[in-house]
């Protein structure tokens, strides 16, 4: 027979089964890894695209189907330099970020063309919130992802860009944009996987399980790239030693899928 007592001690048994069952399903289990593409974690993704305000998802660009991004243009008439990115609503400081993705559809002709089968994954990276209406890029650090476009061709992916920032590289400032990693290519609608570990400052990018590049975080730097900014964001992200998530918008349709971050 159950008395009053055991009943309330069930119902508070089966509660926190509940409460962990839950956080089993975001966790990915007791292994750490978050799943951000989880139905629960897609409601943490901000947009902010080019001449839109924060959190205005211009046109239904970024777009969830059940745990898969899709990054879509068939709702705009020309592209007018309206590049975009979702972030993840947490400040990361350490942390390994896993993800694949694959690039799919048609370029929308009036992008830049260098945007075609191109895209990337941006970090250390101000706010959501801090990017004016009409700043075209957030300062931050790029993981770049590309794929072939020319047969015979080598177009790696994997490859760090810099807009308002700087990086070292083999003990050096890197006095370029863009650095290449040792990827090979990769076709457009092949599912690649791409990993991106920040540890004190020190980056390791991987692609298909194999390391293809590392180098250290500087600090933000005013250039020509990044325009539309507030002034003061330059001295706030004076060192790199934290930032934000954002997956890009260039005007190439791509699918994310298998979004899983640990903190470190």
């Amino acid at each position: 027979m159950i008395t009053k007592l055991s009943v309330s001690h069930f119902a508070i048994l089966l509660s926190s089964l509940l409460t962990l069952s839950a956080c089993s399903t975001t966790q990915n289990n007791d292994d750490g890894w978050q799943n951000l593409l989880s139905p629960a974690e897609q409601k943490n993704w901000t947009a902010k695209i080019n001449h839109h305000p924060s959190g205005q998802n211009f046109a239904n660009t970024f777009r969830f189907s059940e745990d898969i991004l899709l990054v879509r243009y068939d709702g705009y008439d020309d592209f007018n330099e309206q590049f975009g990115h979702l972030f993840y609503e947490a400040e990361l400081t350490n942390f390994h970020l896993k993800f694949e993705y694959r690039f799919t559809g048609d370029f929308l002709e009036s992008a830049p063309r260098y945007a075609r089968l191109n895209s990337g994954v941006m970090f250390a990276s101000q706010s959501a919130d801090s990017i004016l209406t009409d700043q075209n890029w957030p300062v931050s650090v790029e993981m770049q992802l590309l794929a072939e476009r020319e047969a015979g061709v080598a177009r790696p992916t994997g490859n760090m860009c810099s807009p308002g920032t700087e990086i070292y590289y083999q003990g050096d400032i890197y006095p370029e944009h863009c650095l290449n990693s040792s990827s090979p290519t990769f076709p457009a609608g092949e599912w690649v996987r791409g990993e991106l570990i920040v540890k004190d400052g020190h980056v390791t990018q991987l692609i298909n399980n194999d390391v293809v590049l590392e180098y250290d975080l500087a600090l933000a730097k005013k250039d020509d790239l990044v325009t539309g900014e507030n002034p003061a964001t330059w001295e706030q992200m004076k060192n790199l030693k934290s930032g934000y998530i954002a997956f890009q918008s260039e005007g190439q349709p791509i699918d994310f899928k298998n979004v899983y971050l640990k903190i470190l």
